[in-house]
């Protein structure tokens, strides 16, 4: 097997994880990590040779954008509180923990190489975690958390980790410089976020057609990326950045098509890249067995010894922190996202699982430092970031179902039903008002406009019927049940019309490019039902 077969398998196996994962109730990237070691063990699979420069700036930049597109500015202004606490205050301790456990146990290691293990492993990876918890039924407070601290925990860690990794290299360090240093890449990465996200912007409305506004969203978040780090700015905020700004000001509430197209090809893209990213965490298993050989008990103690220290510092930080969020959130009452009680909090702990920025950036250390000696104890680093990516992505990942379950967190289902009955009241009444405005310069038929103030209230009642008493609830299931009959019998038609025309492609003289165009014009029909 060479090594574009074995992205097939990866790219397959993403696919048909999904399924398993949903029918076994366990998170597919969880069975994707499994799968890489399973193939990484067999014989005839060859190890990757993907250079390990290559890995971040090829998987983070779409992944880290296809998750933006779940969330918002605002979202992301009213948690900046537990953001803050939980990106950057909780990655510098955990950074500061593993680095000074590092420097007592690992042989030969220097302090700036302790200090690069301790930046590697300290960021929970966002695809992870929310992939592993979005499919829990969790309260959405606690996942917007998560994806929070998923989406700004890698930006304080990959700068840290590259302040650590050229003083180890030079073999010298200065506090300013490195202060300097992380000012200076969050300065460029917004930059170039904003400038990218609004020439984006102003080219999608240039493009105009769907399919071309696709393509450039696709190549977008590397261009971004890239630019970012060119300048010596943070890569990932400046993807963050862009993805913000396209999702708060690059929407067209018509544009019903290509918003439905953008959003499954985004899916389509996100599974993919999440499936192949953790095979390979599994398939890397090659490099980390050659690098404990004969030493496995050392080894596997200090990786044991690591692994306690971040998995014990982050409960030992959440529960301070969560408490100290919860009493601010009651006093000042402001609208944030915090946990509400200490099983929620015990959720989060557990949901703190490493994956594709540590092993990219555990990969890409380098072999020598500037005076050509061998850099300090690199094969120590990059087993114990792989014994803490594996312990907190499979043990983690596979407990936490269970873990959710036995303390009973669930999703505040009332909050959610209450949020999309007050949406489903303004839609009514933003419909019913552009109706009148329209009433004012048009001519319109009494019994029009009657057919059309009882669509206007369909509007909210379908997407909540708890919006109406029960008297207008039983009317409008009526009328509801006879749309749907009459949906149902357009749908059998429009199929006929559509078999009917596939038909006609095959016959002697027909043009595929003609068919294919009428095609089409069923198919929106159809989507927008007849």
């Amino acid at each position: 097997m060479d090594q574009l077969a074995l992205l097939f398998v990866l790219l397959i196996g993403s696919l048909v994880m999904v399924p398993v994962a949903d029918r076994l109730s366990l998170p597919a990237p969880v069975l994707m990590t499994l799968g890489g070691i399973v193939l990484a063990l067999l014989p005839f699979v060859p190890n990757v040779e993907m250079p390990p420069e290559f890995i971040l700036p090829l998987v983070l930049p779409p992944l880290l954008y296809a998750s933006v597109q779940r969330t918002s500015w605002r979202q992301f202004q009213a948690n900046v509180r537990p953001i803050l606490l939980l990106a950057v205050a909780l990655v510098f301790v955990t950074t500061a923990a593993v680095a000074a456990v590092a420097d007592a146990i690992v042989p030969g290691i220097s302090l700036a190489a302790a200090v690069a293990l301790g930046a590697l492993v300290a960021p929970p990876d966002p695809v992870a975690a929310t992939a592993v918890a979005g499919s829990l039924g969790l309260p959405r407070r606690l996942i917007s958390i998560l994806e929070g601290e998923g989406l700004f925990n890698d930006v304080t860690a990959i700068v840290l980790y590259h302040v650590a990794i050229a003083a180890a290299v030079s073999g010298s360090f200065s506090a300013p410089k490195a202060a300097g240093e992380f000012v200076l890449s969050a300065v460029v990465a917004l930059a170039v976020g904003l400038a990218l996200g609004w020439a984006a912007k102003k080219l999608m409305d240039v493009l105009g057609d769907a399919t071309l506004q696709i393509g450039l969203t696709l190549l977008v978040p590397f261009v971004s990326y890239v630019l970012a780090e060119e300048f010596k700015g943070s890569g990932v905020l400046a993807v963050l950045v862009t993805g913000l700004f396209l999702a708060e000001y690059a929407g067209d509430a018509d544009d019903v098509l290509g918003r439905l197209a953008r959003h499954s090809f985004w899916e389509v893209v996100d599974t993919l890249v999440t499936g192949v990213a953790f095979g390979l965490i599994g398939l890397e298993l090659h490099h980390v067995l050659r690098t404990a050989s004969g030493r496995w008990s050392e080894m596997l103690g200090i990786g044991a010894v690591v692994v306690a220290v971040v998995v014990g510092v982050r409960l030992l930080w959440l529960l301070p922190a969560a408490w100290l969020a919860k009493q601010l959130h009651s006093r000042r009452d402001i609208d944030e996202d915090v946990p509400l009680s200490w099983r929620e909090t015990v959720v989060m702990w557990w949901s703190g699982m490493r994956g594709v920025a540590s092993v990219a950036l555990a990969l890409a250390i380098p072999h020598a430092q500037d005076d050509k000696t061998p850099f300090p104890a690199r094969d120590e680093i990059v087993f114990v970031a792989f014994a803490v990516i594996l312990a907190t992505l499979v043990l983690q990942g596979l407990t936490l179902p269970w873990l959710v379950r036995r303390l009973g967190v669930q999703s505040d289902a009332d909050a959610e039903r209450e949020l999309a009955r007050r949406l489903a009241v303004r839609a009514a009444k933003a419909a019913k008002r552009r109706l009148k405005e329209i009433q004012e310069t048009e001519e319109l038929p009494d019994d029009m406009v009657e057919q059309l103030t009882r669509r206007a209230y369909d509007v909210g009642a379908r997407i909540s019927p708890d919006m109406v008493d029960e008297e207008r609830r039983e009317a409008h299931a009526q009328r509801v049940e006879r749309i749907r009959v009459t949906q149902r019998i357009q749908a059998e038609m429009l199929s006929a019309a559509r078999r009917e025309v596939l038909a006609a492609r095959s016959e002697p003289g027909a043009d595929p490019e003609v068919v294919d165009r009428v095609l089409r014009h069923l198919d929106v029909r159809s989507l927008r039902g007849g």
